[in-house]
């Protein structure tokens, strides 16, 4: 990582990997200081909190954040990725896919249930039309008593999942996901090269796999996502 600036959540995290990978224990501002000193750490603004009160995860599967996002082109066509979050415990899923529609959202849903560790109790989504109509048909509806569902939520629904939605142009209120994305970007995306699509997929899953065993994670005392769902009762 020469030459590249050093985020103060990283320095943290630099400081658990060399505790738990190699015995050496060091404050992480000591690590702060030798970074710093050598142009590698810079502040970054702070965005401000969304006032309203979001749903909240104590326990793995009781909400998972979903998105999809622009990944990388390939021979000039955009690659997506879709990408869910459990807000509990950091565990992720997420998959490479050259289209972004109600088909492969479904698509992913399906995949992401099977693939969970843990039952999904609830999913919270931005308010992309490949994940609801509340506000383009649902609330427009000619028969307000049987509005017409979108196939997302029709699926939730069947599969017992409470679908919550945020609140149109405050993606913060996603933010466990969105921050995801940015760690994919600066840890995967920046870096990864690629001839074809299943060589594209197979190194993607090996930095989720990644992710999920190895990974420290701040927001969970520093363990990674496997680490703290072995130690919870699912």
């Amino acid at each position: 990582h020469a030459g590249l600036p050093w985020q103060e959540a990283e320095v943290e995290r630099i400081a658990l990997r060399l505790k738990k990978r190699h015995g050496i224990e060091i404050r992480w501002r000591t690590v702060h200081k030798v970074l710093k000193r050598e142009g590698l750490v810079h502040a970054r603004r702070r965005l401000r909190k969304n006032s309203k009160p979001m749903p909240r995860a104590t326990i793995p599967g009781e909400l998972v954040q979903i998105d999809v996002v622009y990944a990388r082109k390939y021979k000039g066509e955009w690659l997506y990725q879709f990408t869910a979050i459990d807000c509990a415990s950091r565990w992720r899923y997420a998959w490479v896919i050259a289209e972004q529609s109600n088909r492969t959202a479904v698509m992913f849903l399906g995949k992401l249930i099977a693939a969970a560790p843990f039952h999904i109790q609830a999913i919270q989504t931005d308010n992309g039309s490949i994940f609801t109509n509340y506000y383009t048909g649902y609330r427009k509806s000619a028969d307000p008593v049987h509005p017409r569902l979108h196939i997302f939520d029709r699926i939730c629904h069947g599969k017992g999942i409470v679908h919550f939605l945020i609140d149109p142009g405050k993606p913060a209120q996603n933010g466990r996901v969105e921050r995801s994305h940015r760690t994919d970007r600066e840890e995967f995306w920046n870096d990864v090269r690629f001839r074809t699509i299943p060589e594209l997929k197979q190194k993607h899953q090996a930095y989720l796999a990644w992710y999920n065993t190895e990974r420290e994670h701040l927001g969970i005392g520093g363990k990674s996502p496997a680490e703290y769902l072995s130690n919870c009762p699912i």
